[in-house]
């Protein structure tokens, strides 16, 4: 039987605004111990790819500050945000090495579409969000509520939009007790399997789409993966997968509407430098759509990271094809797109090493080649 989710905790936007401590403005002290951690990297010559996270030697008030972040999206709100490093400082690719020695620190970047890249700029190319391959990181459109494929996704914001763009989150876990509240039938559907699209984005070796719930517990620890999108882009793309059926469709709109509503969903603007931590497994996230400036240099630009972390906890075994990995302390989910290199995979087995994480993400690829996994 369904019951109230209580762990983790959930949020609603009151108990935000009553208490703002999701967001933590960096001192003086840890601003001066991030930039001359990532001038030594800078200092190195190394590509993202060789770089590790010795040649970002952040001070003590930074890692502190890092730990007790990355802790707040496992053990508390679910998401931070970390404010105050002038984004303009050395540029758009000093962000980018900064930004990337925030995750080599907190854990195992993950790929995150068909380029296989390991870190994303989110800006309007001229993409389509509403299509069979459509993702939204490329668009300036409004997106649906969703978890992006990994334990942790990391925004950072280098500059805004004329105006829209706001960042929007809910708590998976405050949705979930609510719709048990009002038609617990229709939620015990979301912990049933659905057909979820790749995209496009899927490795040759890997079918198109995959089978997963929308909510399960491992442990005792409740964990939501929302990608209405995918859904949608299933049911158009593969005749072959199972149609949604009625009360499927009306699940997953009621879910959807209640987590846009006011008492649910909390909004926040994004200032230049902001970084923004999401637990993709308690935490779902979307945006406004933007109107956006007109000269390139100045339009709005985002750098995202998916991550995995060493101290996530296990995960519903239904994920395990759209993750590879569901166990705790295991290199898991990205989206491993169609240039994947030997340098990606030799940089994540290093990067699983220092984290202490087993690498079992290609076992299955392996197998097929017969490899020993």
């Amino acid at each position: 039987m369904i019951g109230p989710v209580t762990r983790p905790r959930g949020w609603t936007p009151e108990d935000l605004r009553a208490d703002g401590g999701w967001a933590v403005r960096l001192s003086a002290e840890e601003i001066a111990d991030f930039e001359r951690g990532l001038g030594h990297a800078l200092g190195t010559g190394k590509g993202l790819l060789e770089l590790s996270p010795a040649d970002f030697p952040f001070g003590p008030a930074a890692l502190a500050r890092l730990r007790t972040a990355v802790d707040e999206t496992q053990e508390g709100r679910g998401f931070q945000l970390l404010r105050g490093r002038p984004a303009e400082r050395g540029g758009v690719e000093a962000s980018r090495s900064f930004f990337w020695g925030l995750g080599l620190h907190l854990g195992v970047p993950r790929q995150q579409g068909r380029a296989s890249q390991m870190m994303s700029d989110v800006r309007d190319a001229g993409g389509t969000y509403r299509s069979t391959q459509g993702r939204g990181y490329n668009t300036r459109s409004a997106l649906d509520f969703h978890a992006d494929g990994s334990d942790l996704v990391g925004l950072m914001c280098l500059r805004t939009a004329v105006s829209g763009g706001e960042s929007l989150i809910a708590s998976s876990v405050t949705a979930h007790n609510v719709m048990l509240a009002e038609r617990p039938d229709l939620l015990a559907l979301l912990y049933e399997p659905l057909v979820f699209s790749r995209q496009g984005e899927h490795a040759p070796e890997e079918p198109p789409w995959y089978a997963a719930a929308i909510l399960g517990v491992r442990d005792g620890r409740f964990a939501c993966r929302h990608v209405r999108n995918h859904v949608k882009s299933a049911q158009l793309s593969f005749p072959e997968v199972p149609r949604l059926t009625d009360a499927q469709l009306e699940a997953l709109d009621l879910f959807d509407a209640i987590l846009a509503r006011p008492d649910v969903c909390f909004r926040m603007h994004f200032e230049p430098g902001d970084v923004q931590l999401i637990n993709n497994h308690v935490v779902l996230h979307s945006r406004t759509d933007y109107v956006d400036h007109d000269e390139p240099e100045r339009k709005r630009h985002l750098l995202r990271l998916w991550l995995s972390l060493p101290q996530a906890p296990a995960l519903p075994e239904s994920w395990r094809d759209a993750y590879k990995d569901v166990e705790a302390r295991a290199v898991r989910g990205g989206f491993r797109g169609q240039h994947f290199t030997p340098e990606i995979e030799a940089f994540e087995a290093r990067m699983a090493a220092h984290h202490g994480m087993a690498f079992r993400v290609y076992a299955d690829r392996d197998s097929h080649k017969g490899v020993p996994a």
